[in-house]
This record gives C-alpha cells, structure tokens and sequence, in this order.
C-alpha cells in the first residue's frame, strides 16, 4: 500500500542522504561485547555521529530478547530531552505522543513475537520500520521515523539485538490519518529515508483503521455504528474502501493481513 507522496521533496532537501553501511560496520565493531564497550572516540561513533547531527537522527541500542536499552547516543537529549546514560524503555515510551500510544504498542509487541521466532530458529533479521509522533521535555511534537532493525547473535550470548535509528522527519507532512510502516526481512528498506520508503504504508485514514480494529475485536457494522455514533451506512462504506485499497474479496483477509503484519 501507498500513501500520499506531497511534499517530500522537502525532506530530501533537508537531509544529507548516506550510506547506512556505517551502521552494519558499528554492529561488526561491537557486537561481540554485546554493546557494551562502545567507545564514543572511536572513528566509526566519531564519524556516525557527525551524520546524525547532520540529519537530526539518534540511535538506540538494545538487547530485545532482555528488553534492556544497551546504547543511547548523545542527541537523545537535543531530540527529545533524554540523558543518554539514564534512557530506559519507560522512559522513551513517556516520550510517546498519547495518539501514537497504542500503535507504538502495537510495533513493540510484533518486534517481541518477531524475537521469539529468531530465537526458536537460532537464526534470523528484520526490519520494523514506522513514523510516532514523539514529545520533547518542554512539550515540543515531533514526527520521528523509527527504523528498528533486529539480528539474531550467539555471541557474546543467544540474544536478538536491536539497532534502531531515529530520523526527525517534520519536514514531511504525511497524509492525514495515515503513517508509513514496513515489516519484514528485505534489510535494503534498512536505508537512509527516501520518497519510496516513506510512502509505504497501509494506506487506511484514520477512521478505516479505527473501524477495522473494531472489525477485528469482533463487532458487527449496527455495534460498530452505535459505537462511533455514525450510520449503518456509513460504516459498510468504510468496509467497502478497505476492500478496494487492500483488493481483497473479504474484511477477513484483510483483518488477516494486518495481524500478520503487526497493525492488530
């Protein structure tokens, strides 16, 4: 699914686009003490850095698997007001804005199922890609595209880790009522943002996506109709455009759809 393209060129005229190899050589650097000996004057975190406050980016470091924040690098506190040594995960999850709560949710839940297929494997990598809207300290919003992407490692220990990356992507004015988002293990999504990334996404508008979690907790279109204070009507009109955006015969393929993908 697609969603609107506007005004990205802004974004791209903002950024100074490279390479993310940086990040996969900073995972060769440290993985094998588990992120724990990250030496912030050394070249690559030296080099990594001066990107990131090109960009207006972050990076956080995390051992899924022990739901534990490894790393956090020094522009968490310009982003979003964090101290880099104290950052926890209730800590970024008080960051989040309450309309973004419960997709947030909804990402953190697929990354731990994604976790506990990797460890049944002992093999295994993906990517969690979507925009949350994140408040500062002093109450400032801002849309941040979050790119988590999650290995399987036996060393220093069997864990999957988690190397996400943190883009302020204001710049960019989503279409509204809808988000980008991508799941899955085509690690080239694993890339410096870009009109064809950012424009992944399901494509639903607010009420569509609110109505399809109604669908799939259970309701008839009369429940979900009283609920929402809308008509019949409308609400089966709803259920037809998410027929037609997703060209499946059946809500329940969609519903399908979705949960694999970690929306429901």
């Amino acid at each position: 699914m697609q969603i609107n393209k506007s005004n990205l060129s802004s974004l791209s005229n903002s950024k100074s686009p490279y390479d993310y190899s940086i990040y996969h050589d900073f995972i060769e650097s440290y993985l094998p003490s588990g992120f724990l000996s990250i030496n912030e004057e050394d070249p690559i975190m030296l080099h990594l850095e001066s990107l990131m406050e090109l960009n207006d980016q972050m990076l956080i470091v995390m051992d899924l698997t022990a739901v534990e924040i490894l790393y956090t690098s020094k522009r968490s506190m310009e982003m979003l007001g964090i101290d880099p040594k104290s950052n926890t995960t209730m800590e970024m999850l008080s960051h989040v804005h309450p309309d973004d709560l419960f997709r947030f949710g909804l990402g953190r839940s697929k990354l731990l199922s994604l976790d506990k297929d990797m460890l049944v494997d002992h093999v295994g990598a993906a990517l969690l890609s979507t925009d949350i809207h994140m408040k500062k300290s002093n109450g400032e919003c801002h849309n941040h595209l979050f790119q988590c992407y999650m290995f399987y490692s036996s060393v220093p220990h069997e864990a999957v880790y988690y190397v996400q990356v943190n883009t302020s992507i204001d710049s960019y004015k989503m279409k509204k009522g809808c988000f980008h988002y991508y799941v899955g293990n085509d690690i080239n999504n694993f890339r410096f943002p870009d009109e064809e990334l950012l424009s992944m996404g399901h494509g639903l508008t607010s009420r569509e996506f609110e109505i399809i979690h109604l669908i799939a907790s259970g309701k008839n279109s009369k429940e979900i109709a009283d609920k929402l204070f809308i008509s019949v009507h409308t609400v089966n009109t709803h259920r037809r455009n998410i027929l037609e955006k997703y060209q499946k015969p059946h809500i329940s393929d969609v519903v399908f759809e979705l949960m694999d993908q970690g929306l429901l």
